[in-house]
């Protein structure tokens, strides 16, 4: 699959300039068909630019950054990451103790490290 394919702006771009999940207006928000989704918000006043992703039943992450470039560039490089490790993971989510649902711990932790 394509980084990109798939990829749309959240209720058709009905959610840009709301205030976002951290508090900021939200200037970018994309999702995808597989449960994922990416937002970006923004307060240029207080050099305050948050990151969110998410993958539905797994997963909601946010990155706190100060400056819109290294927001954006941090975007570029999770997309393609949160893509690939969303096709990693089970369809859902077993016990603590079921083996895919701890190797998929696994898979989050290091996405998390990559990315904290």
């Amino acid at each position: 699959m394509s980084d990109e394919q798939g990829w749309r702006p959240v209720e058709e771009g009905r959610t840009l300039g709301l205030e976002g999940s951290e508090g900021g207006i939200i200037v970018r928000d994309e999702e995808h068909p597989a449960g994922l989704r990416m937002t970006l918000e923004a307060e240029p006043a207080r050099s305050f630019h948050a990151l969110t992703c998410g993958i539905s039943g797994w997963l909601v992450h946010a990155r706190h950054f100060g400056s819109e470039a290294e927001a954006r560039a941090a975007w570029d490089e999770m997309k393609p990451a949160l893509v690939t490790l969303a096709m990693q993971l089970p369809a859902s989510r077993g016990s603590g103790l079921d083996p895919a649902t701890r190797e998929a711990g696994a898979k989050l932790g290091a996405f998390l490290a990559r990315f904290p």
